[in-house]
């Protein structure tokens, strides 16, 4: 089993930034692939950015050119700088990973973009 704990969320203002992370523990050789997901009220949880074992990036239209996702896989996390904030990104924020035996996903934090 893989365990995925995120961290970072808060509140900002629109155009500030945030850094959310995600630690990963258990059977984390089996991942091949990591990113995040986010959720508003009312709405499906939609795809926001993905990175792969061998570093290869990926993003959801609207958030390219102000997030970005990193890894440190010597501390096991994964990362999402979030700039120029709008409040259109208030969501919950997820962290997902995906092995052979299946996806896994964090408890989720909240990221509120209001002035």
């Amino acid at each position: 089993q893989v365990r995925l704990v995120e961290s970072g969320g808060g509140l900002v203002q629109p155009g500030g930034s945030l850094r959310l992370s995600c630690a990963a523990s258990g059977s984390i050789f089996s991942i091949t692939d990591m990113g995040w997901y986010r959720q508003a009220p009312g709405k499906r949880r939609d795809f926001v950015a993905r990175i792969s074992r061998s570093g290869s990036t990926n993003y959801e239209d609207s958030v390219k050119g102000r997030f970005t996702i990193s890894r440190d896989n010597n501390q096991n996390t994964l990362y999402l700088q979030m700039n120029s904030l709008k409040p259109e990104d208030t969501a919950v924020y997820y962290c997902f990973g995906n092995s052979p035996q299946g996806s896994y996903w964090g408890q989720g934090t909240q990221v509120t973009v209001s002035s």
